[in-house]
């Protein structure tokens, strides 16, 4: 265990100094090939291991996913997609905000992250609320709150990366988030209830409903609800892989949004594919330097070390995945959630395999878990982006944010006392 705390403390330690992740992993993993007393081995030792590591199929999923979020992201869809949600659920009390939950789910299982449900939906989500007379300060909390259901709900780009490092069906990880992340949603509508109920929050009186706006809007937004569907589906009927349903999902928004919508120009298309090279780029490199870091973790023996410390460990299976939870909460607030996956995945499965934790159930629950922290102090991405599209002062963004996470919380436990919320989907679909 001293082993386990000066590779993963000099990690840290490099990070707070200010290096990039990648060099500081890259670091990290040379020092600790010295301290074994494996020097002798050949430089190039490093650079095979990462080409060797990105020759993978699977993880061409995640550059395809990006771009397939960053097509959709441009144009019309983003605001199709918002406007059906509004007029299907606008006309309850806080309707907007249950429409601003509906319109992140649909959008995550499309980007399959955060950062990009947030940046493209938003500014008109938040620009809708104000001009319907929302307090901004809800406006901005059920906004970013929401956005955390995109690295639950397929396509997550958290799981890919998860089910890839844990050898776990990522089919079977994307069946797993299907119902967590609609529990999650329902729970933070519930929270917008709950406010007005208890007048924390006064929401402007609900506009009527509409059948033909449900309607007109809807024929609008019928082709983007098409995607999920199709992602969804064809991973559930075995008619394409997961990075197959990558490549559909990027060529069905080109389709989409060049030649039926015609919003998507060539110099559109073009800073979609740039963004997606530069996002792409900095995930793949330090996925590739994190392989080297596990593959010193194992030739240390610390997750071997782990795994045997927990497995002997008296304790309640509840326990013991809530002692996860805390921890990875805790990560969560400083490290982003595909940089924790790739450091602490090596080290921590084999310890949940051990203690007989099912690996789609413990995925979940680290990818939801680490997910929180894009909405929290001190390094919440997700945080600053709600600070540039309100230009609300940092602290009142923050306090905006403190009631949904009692939602979000309460998600976790439940899906912790209740493993079938993650397993029961993908067991019955046969993964």
């Amino acid at each position: 265990m001293i082993e386990l705390l000066i590779f993963v403390g000099a990690l840290l330690v490099l990070m707070a100094i200010g290096l990039p992740v990648v060099v500081a992993i890259g670091v990290t993993s040379f020092i600790a090939l010295m301290a074994t007393g494996a020097g002798d081995l050949p430089v190039e030792l490093l650079s095979l291991k990462m080409v060797q590591t990105l020759n993978n199929f699977t993880l061409l999923a995640i550059p395809l996913f990006i771009l397939a979020a960053n097509i959709m992201n441009i144009g019309s869809t983003t605001t199709r997609i918002f406007d059906f949600a509004t007029a299907l659920i606008g006309f309850t009390k806080g309707g907007l905000g249950h429409a601003n939950v509906v319109a992140s789910s649909i959008f995550a299982t499309m980007s399959g992250t955060a950062v990009a449900d947030a940046a493209g939906l938003g500014s008109i989500e938040i620009k809708a609320m104000k001009e319907r007379g929302y307090e901004l300060g809800y406006s901005t909390g059920i906004t970013a709150a929401s956005s955390v259901i995109g690295p639950i709900l397929p396509p997550s780009i958290a799981l890919v990366v998860y089910g890839w490092l844990a050898h776990v069906s990522i089919g079977g990880l994307f069946m797993a988030g299907l119902l967590p992340g609609i529990l999650m949603a329902l729970l933070l509508m519930g929270m917008t209830v709950l406010l007005d109920a208890t007048g924390k929050v006064v929401m402007p009186k609900p506009i009527p409903f509409d059948a033909c706006e449900a309607v007109r809007t809807g024929k609008r937004a019928v082709l983007p609800l098409i995607m999920p569907a199709i992602i969804v589906g064809g991973i559930w009927g075995g008619f394409f892989t997961p990075t197959e349903a990558g490549a559909i999902a990027s060529l069905y928004a080109i389709i989409l949004g060049g030649l039926i919508y015609r919003d998507l120009k060539w110099r559109d298309l073009f800073k979609a594919f740039n963004r997606t090279l530069m996002f792409s780029s900095v995930i793949l490199l330090i996925i590739a330097v994190s392989s080297f870091y596990g593959w010193i973790l194992v030739r240390m023996g610390i997750p071997q070390a782990l795994a045997g410390q927990v497995a002997s460990m008296d304790m309640p299976m509840f326990a013991l995945l809530l002692c996860f939870a805390l921890f990875f909460l805790l990560i969560g607030c400083f490290m982003s959630v595909i940089e924790s996956i790739l450091i602490f995945t090596p080290i921590v499965v084999p310890a949940a395999l051990s203690a007989g934790l099912d690996p789609v159930h413990f995925g979940i629950v680290m990818v939801i878990t680490l997910s929180v922290g894009v909405i929290t102090p001190p390094f919440g991405t997700v945080l600053f982006l709600m600070v540039s599209i309100t230009r609300l002062r940092y602290s009142q963004v923050v306090i905006s944010i403190l009631p949904f996470l009692l939602p979000i919380i309460a998600t976790i436990l439940l899906l912790i006392a209740v493993p079938g919320l993650a397993t029961w989907l993908p067991d019955t679909m046969g993964f």
